[in-house]
Protein backbone atom coordinates (compact mmCIF):
# COMPACT_ATOMS: atom_id res chain seq x y z
CA UNK A 1 0.00 0.00 0.00
CA UNK A 2 1.36 3.43 -0.89
CA UNK A 3 1.60 5.95 1.93
CA UNK A 4 -1.92 7.29 2.31
CA UNK A 5 -1.07 10.73 3.68
CA UNK A 6 1.41 11.39 0.87
CA UNK A 7 -1.21 10.32 -1.66
CA UNK A 8 -3.85 12.75 -0.33
CA UNK A 9 -1.47 15.65 0.34
CA UNK A 10 -2.90 17.47 -2.69
CA UNK A 11 -6.07 18.15 -0.65
CA UNK A 12 -4.25 20.26 1.92
CA UNK A 13 -5.14 20.15 5.61
CA UNK A 14 -7.53 23.10 6.17
CA UNK A 15 -9.81 23.64 3.21
CA UNK A 16 -13.61 23.94 2.97
CA UNK A 17 -13.90 20.14 2.90
CA UNK A 18 -11.96 19.66 6.14
CA UNK A 19 -13.81 22.48 7.90
CA UNK A 20 -17.19 21.05 6.89
CA UNK A 21 -16.31 17.53 8.05
CA UNK A 22 -14.86 18.80 11.33
CA UNK A 23 -17.97 20.86 12.11
CA UNK A 24 -20.44 18.08 11.26
CA UNK A 25 -18.56 15.43 13.24
CA UNK A 26 -18.48 17.71 16.28
CA UNK A 27 -22.25 18.13 16.02
CA UNK A 28 -22.66 14.35 15.94
CA UNK A 29 -20.57 14.02 19.13
CA UNK A 30 -23.01 16.13 21.16
CA UNK A 31 -25.63 13.34 21.70
CA UNK A 32 -22.94 11.03 23.06
CA UNK A 33 -21.77 13.63 25.58
CA UNK A 34 -25.35 14.50 26.46
CA UNK A 35 -26.07 10.91 27.48
CA UNK A 36 -22.77 9.72 28.97
CA UNK A 37 -23.74 10.32 32.62
CA UNK A 38 -27.51 10.56 32.23
CA UNK A 39 -27.99 7.90 34.92
CA UNK A 40 -26.77 10.41 37.51
CA UNK A 41 -30.00 12.38 37.08
CA UNK A 42 -32.37 9.66 35.91
CA UNK A 43 -31.41 7.46 38.89
CA UNK A 44 -30.95 10.23 41.45
CA UNK A 45 -32.03 9.39 45.01
CA UNK A 46 -33.51 12.51 46.64
CA UNK A 47 -33.90 12.88 50.42
CA UNK A 48 -36.81 10.76 51.63
CA UNK A 49 -38.54 9.46 54.72
CA UNK A 50 -41.41 7.18 55.61
CA UNK A 51 -44.85 8.47 54.75
CA UNK A 52 -46.84 9.09 57.91
CA UNK A 53 -50.64 9.04 57.48
CA UNK A 54 -52.59 11.94 58.93
CA UNK A 55 -54.60 9.57 61.15
CA UNK A 56 -51.41 8.35 62.84
CA UNK A 57 -51.09 9.32 66.51
CA UNK A 58 -47.37 10.02 66.30
CA UNK A 59 -46.32 13.27 67.90
CA UNK A 60 -45.61 16.25 65.64
CA UNK A 61 -42.09 16.41 67.00
CA UNK A 62 -41.43 12.85 65.86
CA UNK A 63 -42.83 13.59 62.40
CA UNK A 64 -40.51 16.58 62.01
CA UNK A 65 -37.55 14.55 63.21
CA UNK A 66 -38.22 11.90 60.56
CA UNK A 67 -37.79 14.21 57.57
CA UNK A 68 -33.95 14.10 57.02
CA UNK A 69 -32.56 11.08 55.18
CA UNK A 70 -31.13 8.55 57.62
CA UNK A 71 -31.68 11.02 60.46
CA UNK A 72 -29.26 10.48 63.32
CA UNK A 73 -31.76 11.48 65.99
CA UNK A 74 -32.65 9.49 69.07
CA UNK A 75 -36.00 9.67 70.75
CA UNK A 76 -34.46 10.03 74.16
CA UNK A 77 -37.76 10.17 76.00
CA UNK A 78 -38.85 6.76 74.73
CA UNK A 79 -35.32 5.36 74.71
CA UNK A 80 -35.65 4.27 71.07
CA UNK A 81 -32.61 3.28 69.00
CA UNK A 82 -31.36 5.33 66.06
CA UNK A 83 -34.07 5.84 63.41
CA UNK A 84 -33.54 5.67 59.62
CA UNK A 85 -35.68 6.71 56.67
CA UNK A 86 -36.51 3.05 56.05
CA UNK A 87 -38.49 2.48 59.24
CA UNK A 88 -41.27 3.98 61.36
CA UNK A 89 -42.27 3.81 64.98
CA UNK A 90 -45.75 3.40 66.32
CA UNK A 91 -46.63 5.16 69.52
CA UNK A 92 -48.22 3.57 72.55
CA UNK A 93 -47.23 0.54 74.56
CA UNK A 94 -44.97 -2.06 72.98
CA UNK A 95 -43.05 0.34 70.70
CA UNK A 96 -41.34 -1.50 67.88
CA UNK A 97 -39.59 -0.87 64.54
CA UNK A 98 -41.38 -1.76 61.30
CA UNK A 99 -40.89 -1.26 57.57
CA UNK A 100 -42.39 1.70 55.73
CA UNK A 101 -45.76 0.06 55.15
CA UNK A 102 -47.36 3.31 54.01
CA UNK A 103 -44.67 4.15 51.46
CA UNK A 104 -42.21 7.02 51.31
CA UNK A 105 -42.24 10.77 50.95
CA UNK A 106 -39.51 12.18 48.68
CA UNK A 107 -38.06 15.65 48.65
CA UNK A 108 -38.87 17.64 45.51
CA UNK A 109 -36.25 20.32 46.12
CA UNK A 110 -34.17 19.26 43.11
CA UNK A 111 -36.12 16.47 41.37
CA UNK A 112 -39.85 16.15 40.84
CA UNK A 113 -39.51 12.50 39.90
CA UNK A 114 -36.75 9.98 39.16
CA UNK A 115 -36.60 6.26 38.44
CA UNK A 116 -35.82 5.77 42.14
CA UNK A 117 -38.85 7.71 43.39
CA UNK A 118 -41.29 6.24 40.86
CA UNK A 119 -40.35 2.61 41.48
CA UNK A 120 -39.37 3.14 45.16
CA UNK A 121 -35.81 1.88 44.83
CA UNK A 122 -34.97 2.62 48.46
CA UNK A 123 -34.52 0.69 51.69
CA UNK A 124 -34.84 -3.00 50.89
CA UNK A 125 -34.72 -2.26 47.14
CA UNK A 126 -31.92 0.29 47.23
CA UNK A 127 -29.53 -2.24 45.62
CA UNK A 128 -31.46 -1.85 42.37
CA UNK A 129 -30.27 1.72 41.86
CA UNK A 130 -26.50 0.95 41.63
CA UNK A 131 -27.35 -2.18 39.65
CA UNK A 132 -29.09 -0.03 37.02
CA UNK A 133 -25.98 2.19 36.78
CA UNK A 134 -23.80 -0.89 36.44
CA UNK A 135 -26.00 -2.30 33.68
CA UNK A 136 -25.71 1.02 31.82
CA UNK A 137 -21.91 0.76 31.88
CA UNK A 138 -22.05 -2.92 30.96
CA UNK A 139 -24.00 -1.80 27.89
CA UNK A 140 -21.13 0.55 27.13
CA UNK A 141 -18.70 -2.34 27.54
CA UNK A 142 -20.72 -4.43 25.07
CA UNK A 143 -20.90 -1.50 22.66
CA UNK A 144 -17.13 -1.16 22.73
CA UNK A 145 -16.56 -4.84 22.04
CA UNK A 146 -19.13 -5.07 19.25
CA UNK A 147 -18.72 -1.76 17.41
CA UNK A 148 -14.97 -2.03 16.78
CA UNK A 149 -14.87 -5.23 14.70
CA UNK A 150 -18.11 -4.32 12.90
CA UNK A 151 -16.77 -0.87 12.01
CA UNK A 152 -13.44 -2.26 10.79
CA UNK A 153 -15.28 -4.75 8.58
CA UNK A 154 -18.32 -2.84 7.28
CA UNK A 155 -17.27 0.81 7.54
CA UNK A 156 -17.32 3.75 9.93
CA UNK A 157 -20.51 5.45 8.75
CA UNK A 158 -22.95 2.52 9.14
CA UNK A 159 -21.79 1.85 12.69
CA UNK A 160 -21.76 5.54 13.63
CA UNK A 161 -25.32 6.24 12.56
CA UNK A 162 -26.53 2.83 13.69
CA UNK A 163 -25.23 3.62 17.18
CA UNK A 164 -26.93 7.04 17.13
CA UNK A 165 -30.22 5.43 16.10
CA UNK A 166 -29.91 2.91 18.96
CA UNK A 167 -29.06 5.64 21.46
CA UNK A 168 -31.92 7.91 20.39
CA UNK A 169 -34.51 5.14 20.11
CA UNK A 170 -33.89 3.64 23.52
CA UNK A 171 -33.53 7.05 25.18
CA UNK A 172 -37.08 7.71 23.98
CA UNK A 173 -38.19 4.22 25.02
CA UNK A 174 -37.01 4.57 28.62
CA UNK A 175 -39.54 7.39 29.05
CA UNK A 176 -42.30 4.80 28.64
CA UNK A 177 -40.78 2.05 30.80
CA UNK A 178 -43.59 0.57 32.93
CA UNK A 179 -41.34 -1.08 35.52
CA UNK A 180 -37.81 -1.15 36.91
CA UNK A 181 -36.74 -4.35 35.05
CA UNK A 182 -37.80 -2.87 31.72
CA UNK A 183 -35.97 0.41 32.42
CA UNK A 184 -32.82 -1.53 33.32
CA UNK A 185 -32.83 -3.41 30.00
CA UNK A 186 -33.28 -0.11 28.17
CA UNK A 187 -30.39 1.44 30.13
CA UNK A 188 -28.18 -1.36 28.78
CA UNK A 189 -29.07 -0.45 25.19
CA UNK A 190 -28.54 3.25 25.89
CA UNK A 191 -25.03 2.54 27.16
CA UNK A 192 -24.32 0.41 24.10
CA UNK A 193 -25.23 3.19 21.67
CA UNK A 194 -23.57 5.98 23.65
CA UNK A 195 -19.97 4.79 23.70
CA UNK A 196 -20.08 3.17 20.26
CA UNK A 197 -21.09 6.47 18.62
CA UNK A 198 -18.29 8.42 20.31
CA UNK A 199 -15.47 6.01 19.46
CA UNK A 200 -16.52 5.72 15.81
CA UNK A 201 -16.84 9.50 15.38
CA UNK A 202 -13.35 9.85 16.90
CA UNK A 203 -11.90 7.29 14.48
CA UNK A 204 -13.76 8.66 11.45
CA UNK A 205 -12.46 12.19 11.98
CA UNK A 206 -8.94 10.96 12.72
CA UNK A 207 -8.87 9.11 9.39
CA UNK A 208 -10.45 11.79 7.19
CA UNK A 209 -8.38 14.68 8.57
CA UNK A 210 -4.60 14.85 8.40
CA UNK A 211 -1.71 16.74 9.96
CA UNK A 212 -2.37 19.44 12.53
CA UNK A 213 -6.06 19.45 11.64
CA UNK A 214 -6.35 15.89 12.93
CA UNK A 215 -4.76 16.87 16.25
CA UNK A 216 -6.97 19.98 16.43
CA UNK A 217 -10.05 17.81 15.91
CA UNK A 218 -9.09 14.90 18.17
CA UNK A 219 -7.80 16.86 21.16
CA UNK A 220 -9.79 20.09 21.12
CA UNK A 221 -12.84 20.36 18.85
CA UNK A 222 -14.33 16.90 19.41
CA UNK A 223 -13.74 16.89 23.21
CA UNK A 224 -15.18 20.41 23.51
CA UNK A 225 -18.32 19.36 21.63
CA UNK A 226 -18.54 16.30 23.87
CA UNK A 227 -18.23 18.32 27.08
CA UNK A 228 -20.73 20.87 25.73
CA UNK A 229 -23.19 17.99 25.45
CA UNK A 230 -22.35 16.95 29.01
CA UNK A 231 -23.09 20.45 30.31
CA UNK A 232 -26.42 20.53 28.48
CA UNK A 233 -27.61 17.63 30.66
CA UNK A 234 -27.74 19.40 34.06
CA UNK A 235 -29.38 22.43 32.44
CA UNK A 236 -32.09 20.21 30.96
CA UNK A 237 -32.51 18.29 34.23
CA UNK A 238 -32.86 21.56 36.13
CA UNK A 239 -35.57 22.86 33.79
CA UNK A 240 -37.37 19.51 33.49
CA UNK A 241 -37.78 17.88 36.87
CA UNK A 242 -39.53 14.69 35.71
CA UNK A 243 -37.27 11.87 34.53
CA UNK A 244 -39.63 10.71 31.79
CA UNK A 245 -39.77 14.18 30.22
CA UNK A 246 -35.99 14.49 30.59
CA UNK A 247 -35.51 11.21 28.70
CA UNK A 248 -37.55 12.49 25.75
CA UNK A 249 -35.51 15.71 25.64
CA UNK A 250 -32.25 13.74 25.79
CA UNK A 251 -33.24 11.92 22.58
CA UNK A 252 -33.64 15.13 20.56
CA UNK A 253 -29.93 15.79 19.69
CA UNK A 254 -29.50 12.21 18.48
CA UNK A 255 -32.61 12.32 16.32
CA UNK A 256 -31.49 15.66 14.87
CA UNK A 257 -28.10 14.14 13.97
CA UNK A 258 -29.48 11.32 11.83
CA UNK A 259 -30.03 13.46 8.66
CA UNK A 260 -26.32 14.39 8.76
CA UNK A 261 -25.61 10.87 7.53
CA UNK A 262 -25.94 12.11 3.95
CA UNK A 263 -23.47 14.96 4.49
CA UNK A 264 -20.56 13.04 6.02
CA UNK A 265 -18.33 10.89 3.79
CA UNK A 266 -17.02 7.43 4.56
CA UNK A 267 -13.37 7.21 5.56
CA UNK A 268 -11.30 7.05 2.36
CA UNK A 269 -8.42 5.65 4.37
CA UNK A 270 -10.62 2.74 5.47
CA UNK A 271 -11.82 2.19 1.90
CA UNK A 272 -8.23 1.97 0.70
CA UNK A 273 -7.38 -0.51 3.46
CA UNK A 274 -10.23 -2.70 2.20
CA UNK A 275 -9.06 -2.49 -1.41
CA UNK A 276 -12.01 -0.34 -2.53
CA UNK A 277 -9.85 2.13 -4.44
CA UNK A 278 -12.46 3.42 -6.87
CA UNK A 279 -14.80 4.48 -4.07
CA UNK A 280 -11.92 6.12 -2.19
CA UNK A 281 -10.77 8.04 -5.25
CA UNK A 282 -14.32 9.17 -6.02
CA UNK A 283 -14.65 10.68 -2.54
CA UNK A 284 -11.23 12.31 -2.69
CA UNK A 285 -11.92 13.86 -6.10
CA UNK A 286 -15.18 15.25 -4.74
CA UNK A 287 -13.23 16.72 -1.81
CA UNK A 288 -10.70 18.20 -4.25
CA UNK A 289 -13.50 19.98 -6.12
CA UNK A 290 -14.79 21.37 -2.82
CA UNK A 291 -11.30 22.59 -1.91
CA UNK A 292 -10.74 23.93 -5.46
CA UNK A 293 -7.57 21.90 -6.01
CA UNK A 294 -6.61 19.53 -8.82
CA UNK A 295 -6.40 15.83 -8.03
CA UNK A 296 -3.71 13.70 -9.72
CA UNK A 297 -4.75 11.30 -12.47
CA UNK A 298 -3.86 8.29 -10.30
CA UNK A 299 -4.20 8.73 -6.53
CA UNK A 300 -3.63 5.15 -5.33
CA UNK A 301 -1.88 2.12 -6.67
CA UNK A 302 -3.42 -1.33 -6.47
CA UNK A 303 -3.69 -2.81 -3.00
CA UNK A 304 -5.28 -5.86 -1.47
CA UNK A 305 -7.73 -5.43 1.38
CA UNK A 306 -7.56 -7.76 4.33
CA UNK A 307 -9.78 -8.53 7.27
CA UNK A 308 -8.42 -8.71 10.81
CA UNK A 309 -10.09 -9.62 14.08
CA UNK A 310 -9.64 -9.23 17.82
CA UNK A 311 -7.04 -12.05 18.09
CA UNK A 312 -4.92 -10.23 15.49
CA UNK A 313 -5.12 -7.17 17.69
CA UNK A 314 -3.83 -9.03 20.74
CA UNK A 315 -0.82 -10.28 18.81
CA UNK A 316 0.58 -6.73 18.57
CA UNK A 317 2.72 -5.64 21.52
CA UNK A 318 1.75 -1.98 21.11
CA UNK A 319 -1.95 -2.63 21.55
CA UNK A 320 -1.40 -4.98 24.47
CA UNK A 321 0.52 -2.25 26.26
CA UNK A 322 -2.08 0.40 25.39
CA UNK A 323 -4.88 -1.88 26.62
CA UNK A 324 -3.17 -2.28 29.98
CA UNK A 325 -2.74 1.50 30.22
CA UNK A 326 -6.45 2.08 29.56
CA UNK A 327 -7.36 -0.53 32.18
CA UNK A 328 -5.13 1.08 34.80
CA UNK A 329 -6.51 4.57 34.11
CA UNK A 330 -9.73 3.62 35.88
CA UNK A 331 -10.20 6.74 37.97
CA UNK A 332 -12.07 9.08 35.60
CA UNK A 333 -15.57 7.60 35.89
CA UNK A 334 -14.96 6.84 39.56
CA UNK A 335 -14.19 10.48 40.25
CA UNK A 336 -17.18 11.62 38.20
CA UNK A 337 -19.58 9.47 40.21
CA UNK A 338 -17.97 10.21 43.58
CA UNK A 339 -18.29 13.94 42.96
CA UNK A 340 -22.03 13.59 42.58
CA UNK A 341 -22.09 13.13 46.35
CA UNK A 342 -20.83 16.64 46.96
CA UNK A 343 -23.09 18.79 49.10
CA UNK A 344 -25.04 21.63 47.52
CA UNK A 345 -26.95 21.97 44.28
CA UNK A 346 -26.38 18.80 42.18
CA UNK A 347 -26.89 20.64 38.90
CA UNK A 348 -24.35 23.34 39.70
CA UNK A 349 -21.87 20.75 41.01
CA UNK A 350 -22.15 18.79 37.77
CA UNK A 351 -21.55 21.91 35.66
CA UNK A 352 -18.50 22.86 37.74
CA UNK A 353 -16.85 19.44 37.62
CA UNK A 354 -17.60 19.17 33.90
CA UNK A 355 -16.07 22.61 33.36
CA UNK A 356 -12.71 21.21 34.49
CA UNK A 357 -12.82 19.03 31.38
CA UNK A 358 -12.64 22.09 29.12
CA UNK A 359 -9.36 23.07 30.79
CA UNK A 360 -8.02 19.50 30.60
CA UNK A 361 -8.78 19.12 26.90
CA UNK A 362 -7.40 22.58 26.08
CA UNK A 363 -4.18 21.77 27.95
CA UNK A 364 -3.80 18.40 26.22
CA UNK A 365 -4.28 20.03 22.80
CA UNK A 366 -1.69 22.71 23.50
CA UNK A 367 0.78 20.03 24.52
CA UNK A 368 0.24 17.37 21.82
CA UNK A 369 0.42 19.88 18.98
CA UNK A 370 4.03 20.66 19.90
CA UNK A 371 5.36 17.87 22.12
CA UNK A 372 5.79 14.07 21.88
CA UNK A 373 3.04 11.74 23.02
CA UNK A 374 4.95 9.67 25.57
CA UNK A 375 6.21 12.48 27.85
CA UNK A 376 2.89 14.30 27.47
CA UNK A 377 0.92 11.32 28.74
CA UNK A 378 3.42 10.53 31.50
CA UNK A 379 3.47 14.08 32.88
CA UNK A 380 -0.31 14.50 32.87
CA UNK A 381 -0.80 11.09 34.47
CA UNK A 382 1.85 11.83 37.09
CA UNK A 383 0.06 15.08 38.00
CA UNK A 384 -3.34 13.39 38.33
CA UNK A 385 -2.00 10.36 40.21
CA UNK A 386 -0.15 12.44 42.80
CA UNK A 387 -3.33 14.43 43.44
CA UNK A 388 -5.29 11.19 43.97
CA UNK A 389 -2.67 9.87 46.37
CA UNK A 390 -2.81 13.07 48.41
CA UNK A 391 -6.60 12.84 48.73
CA UNK A 392 -6.17 9.99 51.22
CA UNK A 393 -4.17 12.30 53.49
CA UNK A 394 -6.40 15.37 53.25
CA UNK A 395 -9.89 13.85 53.42
CA UNK A 396 -10.90 16.07 56.36
CA UNK A 397 -9.26 19.26 55.04
CA UNK A 398 -10.76 22.01 52.81
CA UNK A 399 -8.08 21.34 50.19
CA UNK A 400 -9.61 17.96 49.31
CA UNK A 401 -12.01 19.40 46.69
CA UNK A 402 -9.12 21.21 45.00
CA UNK A 403 -7.13 17.97 44.88
CA UNK A 404 -10.12 16.14 43.37
CA UNK A 405 -10.37 18.79 40.64
CA UNK A 406 -6.60 18.67 40.03
CA UNK A 407 -6.70 14.87 39.90
CA UNK A 408 -9.52 14.93 37.39
CA UNK A 409 -7.67 17.52 35.30
CA UNK A 410 -4.49 15.43 35.12
CA UNK A 411 -6.17 12.07 34.55
CA UNK A 412 -8.53 13.40 31.88
CA UNK A 413 -5.77 15.27 30.04
CA UNK A 414 -3.73 12.06 30.10
CA UNK A 415 -6.65 10.03 28.73
CA UNK A 416 -7.10 12.60 25.95
CA UNK A 417 -3.45 12.14 24.96
CA UNK A 418 -3.87 8.37 25.24
CA UNK A 419 -6.77 8.36 22.78
CA UNK A 420 -4.81 10.12 20.06
CA UNK A 421 -1.74 8.02 20.92
CA UNK A 422 -3.77 4.84 20.44
CA UNK A 423 -5.17 6.06 17.12
CA UNK A 424 -1.67 6.88 15.87
CA UNK A 425 -0.25 3.52 16.95
CA UNK A 426 -3.10 1.41 15.52
CA UNK A 427 -3.25 0.53 11.81
CA UNK A 428 -6.30 1.50 9.77
CA UNK A 429 -7.34 -2.11 9.21
CA UNK A 430 -7.99 -2.55 12.92
CA UNK A 431 -8.00 0.99 14.39
CA UNK A 432 -11.64 1.03 15.49
CA UNK A 433 -11.28 -2.40 17.09
CA UNK A 434 -8.18 -1.21 18.96
CA UNK A 435 -9.85 1.92 20.35
CA UNK A 436 -13.06 0.08 21.19
CA UNK A 437 -11.18 -2.71 22.98
CA UNK A 438 -9.15 -0.22 25.01
CA UNK A 439 -12.30 1.67 25.97
CA UNK A 440 -13.87 -1.64 27.02
CA UNK A 441 -11.04 -2.37 29.39
CA UNK A 442 -11.25 1.15 30.83
CA UNK A 443 -14.86 0.40 31.81
CA UNK A 444 -13.80 -2.89 33.37
CA UNK A 445 -11.27 -0.88 35.32
CA UNK A 446 -14.00 1.51 36.43
CA UNK A 447 -16.09 -1.34 37.85
CA UNK A 448 -13.07 -2.68 39.74
CA UNK A 449 -12.15 0.78 41.03
CA UNK A 450 -15.45 1.00 42.92
CA UNK A 451 -14.04 -1.54 45.38
CA UNK A 452 -10.54 -0.05 45.71
CA UNK A 453 -9.30 2.85 47.89
CA UNK A 454 -8.08 5.99 46.12
CA UNK A 455 -4.46 5.28 47.04
CA UNK A 456 -4.51 2.06 45.00
CA UNK A 457 -6.34 3.72 42.10
CA UNK A 458 -3.73 6.48 42.05
CA UNK A 459 -0.90 3.93 42.20
CA UNK A 460 -2.33 2.02 39.23
CA UNK A 461 -2.53 5.25 37.24
CA UNK A 462 1.14 5.83 38.03
CA UNK A 463 1.89 2.34 36.74
CA UNK A 464 0.21 3.17 33.42
CA UNK A 465 2.64 6.07 33.03
CA UNK A 466 5.55 3.68 33.56
CA UNK A 467 4.24 1.30 30.88
CA UNK A 468 4.12 4.20 28.43
CA UNK A 469 7.95 4.23 28.43
CA UNK A 470 7.90 1.03 26.38
CA UNK A 471 5.75 2.41 23.55
CA UNK A 472 7.22 3.92 20.37
CA UNK A 473 6.84 7.64 19.74
CA UNK A 474 4.29 8.71 17.08
CA UNK A 475 4.74 12.48 17.15
CA UNK A 476 4.55 13.93 13.61
CA UNK A 477 4.52 10.44 12.10
CA UNK A 478 1.97 9.28 9.47
CA UNK A 479 -0.77 6.92 10.61
CA UNK A 480 -0.01 3.25 9.92
CA UNK A 481 -2.43 1.49 7.56
CA UNK A 482 -1.31 -2.13 8.04
CA UNK A 483 0.03 -4.27 10.86
CA UNK A 484 3.42 -4.28 9.14
CA UNK A 485 3.60 -0.48 9.25
CA UNK A 486 3.13 -0.32 13.01
CA UNK A 487 6.10 1.01 14.98
CA UNK A 488 7.59 -1.54 17.32
CA UNK A 489 7.66 -1.53 21.12
CA UNK A 490 10.76 0.09 22.63
CA UNK A 491 13.34 -2.14 24.28
CA UNK A 492 15.14 -1.11 27.43
CA UNK A 493 18.53 -0.85 25.70
CA UNK A 494 17.11 1.72 23.26
CA UNK A 495 16.56 4.37 25.90
CA UNK A 496 20.18 5.44 25.83
CA UNK A 497 19.48 6.95 22.41
CA UNK A 498 16.81 9.62 22.53
CA UNK A 499 14.65 10.49 19.58
CA UNK A 500 14.75 14.07 18.33
CA UNK A 501 11.31 14.73 19.76
CA UNK A 502 12.14 13.47 23.26
CA UNK A 503 14.27 16.51 24.03
CA UNK A 504 11.09 18.41 24.99
CA UNK A 505 10.05 15.97 27.72
CA UNK A 506 11.68 17.89 30.56
CA UNK A 507 10.09 21.11 29.31
CA UNK A 508 6.60 19.56 29.49
CA UNK A 509 7.12 18.24 33.00
CA UNK A 510 8.45 21.56 34.24
CA UNK A 511 5.39 23.30 32.77
CA UNK A 512 2.68 21.12 34.35
CA UNK A 513 4.39 19.94 37.53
Amino acid sequence: MTDYEESVAFLGTWGPFQRRVLFLLCLIAVPSGYNILSVIFLLATPPHHCYIPTESNLSQEWIEASIPVQARLIWEVAGLPERSSCSRYESGLGLKQEGCKDGWTYSTEHFQSTVVTEFNLVCGDQWKQPLSSLVYFLGGLSGCLASGPISDRFGRKPVLFGAIVILSTFTCAVAFAPSWPVSTVIFFMMGLGQIASYIVVFVLGSEILTGRTRVFYSNLCLPFAYVFGMMMLPCSAYLVGHWRHLSLIMAVPGLASIPLCWLIPESSRWLVSRGRLQEAELRLRSAALENRVKAPDVIFRLTTGNSLSFPDLLRTQNIRAITIMFSLNMSYFGMQFNMTGLSGNPFLNYVLVSGVEFLAFAASWLVVRSFPRRPSFICFTLLGSLALLLIQITLSLPITLSLVMLGKFGILAGISVLYIFTGELSPTVIRNTALSSCASFSRVGFVISQYLPWIIVGSLSLLSGFICFFLPETFRQPLPDTIQQMRRVQRSHNYATKSPTDQNAKEICSTFL
